[in-house]
């Protein structure tokens, strides 16, 4: 059921994407840093004294890379969103509301992850999050990917990069 298959540059599809896009990154990335920033306290010792394993990336990389991935995000979030809003049959509109509802409750799960990892340090918790993060990506980019490809395949760098976190947070439950 690929909906949205024309291209994205024909004007009754990019009329209003770009605010869309920059109101969904904006927000997303906002909501990221809060969530990181709500968990920060005193992580640092903590962190500092955690058994990692050798493929632990330095800290500073962090930082960037979620603000990459919280900008792609936004741009999927943004084309499903623009779909709503210039498709006129229902069932699509449905279907990419549903897409919304899905999105939004992987969001969640996405923002709880830092502040069970970092702020509660509960290693074990935050495991069981992130394969429930993991899951829910996977449903999000194949419910997106039959809307528009484009909004799935923006979702692709943060699946594999959520993927290497698992098994980071995997491998420090086990080390620890």
């Amino acid at each position: 059921m690929q909906t949205h298959s024309g291209p994205h540059n024909t004007s009754s599809f990019k009329n209003g994407l770009w605010w869309k896009i920059l109101i969904c990154s904006l927000g997303i990335l906002g909501l990221g840093t809060l969530s990181g920033l709500v968990s920060m306290g005193n992580f640092q010792v903590w962190y500092n004294t955690l058994n990692k394993p050798f493929f632990t990336p330095p800290n500073w990389l962090f930082g960037p890379a979620w603000s990459v991935l919280y900008i792609l995000m936004g741009g999927s979030l943004a084309i499903i969103w623009q779909i709503i809003s210039i498709s006129r049959y229902p069932t699509i509109i449905k279907f990419a509301k549903r897409g919304l509802i899905i999105f939004l409750i992987h969001l969640l799960v996405n923002l709880a992850w830092s502040p069970i990892f970092f702020g509660l340090q509960m290693t074990g918790l935050a495991l069981v999050v992130i394969f429930i993060m993991l899951a829910l990506i996977i449903i999000l980019i194949r419910h997106f990917y039959r809307l528009d490809r484009l909004s799935a395949f923006l979702l692709i760098p943060y699946l594999l990069w959520v993927s290497f976190a698992t098994a980071l947070n995997l491998a420090i439950v086990v080390l620890n």
